[in-house]
C-alpha cells in the first residue's frame, strides 16, 4: 500500500501546493529517477526521499548530481539518496547504468523516466537529440530494467511526456534515413517540432508498454507535468532563452508544482486498471488520435527495438 493523494483539488497554478500525503512511509522502496539533479526530477526525488524511499538519481553530470544528492539528503534527512551516472544520449551509458544497478540494487519499485531535452545536436549513436534522449534512451533503460521491476511487483514505470505531444507526428521513413524526427538544418522551430514528436513517442511507448506488461503486475503511466519553469531549454540559443524567461517567471509552474502529477502516478493507489494512460493535473486526460493508435505504437516499439539492439 503506497498512498492516497488529492492533488486534483490543489491549485497547480501557484507554488502553494500541499504535499500529496505527508505520513506514508516508503521504507524498503527503491526508485530510479532519471534527470533528477534539477527541476521536476529533483522536486520529485526530494518528495519521495522525505517519505523514506531509497532514491537513485540517474544523471549525466556528476557534479550537479552530487550537489543534488547533498541538497536532498540535507532537506529530507534521508541518507538513502544516491547518484549513479546515466547519460541518455549514449546507449552504452544506459547499458552501463543498468549493469551497475542490477549488481548493487536487489529491487526496483518505481522507474521515473523524467529526463528531457530540446535543442540541436546528435547523440553518441547519431540520433537527433530529442529522439535519442527523450525516447530511445528511456526505452532502452526501461526494457533493461523490466525484469527487476517484475521481480519487485507491484511496481510502476512513470514517463514524463507533455501536452505538446498533440502537435507531434512520426515520419518513420525520415527517422530510418536520417535518425532524426525533423529534416534539414535546425532552428528554434524545428527544435520545438522535434520535441513535440519525441513527446508523442513517450505517449506511444507507454501505450505499447502497457500491452507488453499485461498480467505482470507492473503498470505504467505517462503525463503532462504542466508548463513548468525548468532548465529544459538550456540548449536553446541565448536570445530565445532571454525571450522566454520573463514569461516563464510570470506564468509557469515552479518545479514543485510540476512534480505533482508525477507524484500522483507514483503514489496513487488503485491506478493499475489505468495502465498505459496519460495524466494531466493528477487526472486521466485525453491524448491525440495518434497517441491512441495501437498500430503506430507497435511500429514505434519494433523500430526502437531494432535501433537499440534489443
Amino acid at each position: 500500500m503506497w498512498c492516497v493523494n488529492s492533488c486534483s483539488n490543489h491549485n497547480l497554478t501557484t507554488s502553494n501546493i500541499f504535499s500529496l500525503c505527508v505520513c506514508f512511509s516508503f521504507c524498503n522502496i527503491t526508485l530510479v529517477c532519471a534527470g533528477s539533479n534539477t527541476g521536476i526530477g529533483k522536486a520529485t526525488a526530494l518528495d519521495l526521499a522525505k517519505r523514506g524511499a531509497r532514491v537513485i538519481l540517474a544523471c549525466r553530470s556528476r557534479e550537479r548530481a552530487e550537489a543534488a544528492v547533498y541538497d536532498i539528503r540535507r532537506e529530507s534527512g534521508n541518507n538513502q539518496v544516491l547518484f549513479m551516472p546515466l547519460d541518455l544520449s549514449s546507449l552504452q551509458s544506459v547499458r552501463d547504468f543498468v549493469e551497475t544497478f542490477l549488481k548493487t540494487e536487489p529491487r526496483l519499485d518505481f522507474l521515473i523516466n523524467n529526463a528531457g531535452i530540446v535543442g540541436p545536436g546528435r547523440t553518441q549513436e547519431g540520433f537527433g537529440m530529442e529522439f535519442g534522449v527523450n525516447h530511445l534512451g528511456h526505452f532502452l533503460l526501461t526494457l533493461l530494467l523490466l525484469e527487476r521491476l517484475k521481480q519487485s511487483a507491484p511496481s510502476r514505470v512513470v514517463t514524463v511526456s507533455s501536452l505538446v505531444h498533440l502537435l507531434g507526428h512520426i515520419d518513420f521513413k525520415l527517422l530510418e534515413s536520417t535518425k532524426d524526427l525533423v529534416q534539414g538544418d535546425r532552428n528554434t522551430l524545428k527544435n520545438l517540432q522535434a520535441y513535440a514528436h519525441s513527446k508523442l513517442c513517450n505517449v506511444l511507448f507507454t501505450r505499447e508498454l502497457a500491452n507488453q506488461l499485461e498480467g505482470t503486475n507492473v503498470s505504467c503511466f505517462c503525463l503532462h507535468p504542466g508548463v513548468v519553469q525548468t532548465e529544459l531549454g538550456r540548449n536553446m540559443s541565448l536570445i530565445h532563452q532571454l525571450l522566454v524567461l520573463p514569461i516563464a517567471k510570470l506564468f509557469f509552474l515552479d518545479p514543485e508544482g510540476g512534480a505533482q502529477t508525477t507524484l500522483h502516478c507514483v503514489l496513487k493507489e488503485g491506478l493499475e486498471p489505468l495502465s498505459g494512460r496519460y495524466f494531466s493535473r493528477c487526472a486521466v486526460a485525453q491524448v491525440s488520435a495518434k497517441g491512441r493508435d495501437d498500430a503506430l505504437a507497435k511500429k514505434l516499439w519494433e523500430l526502437s527495438e531494432r535501433l537499440t539492439g534489443i
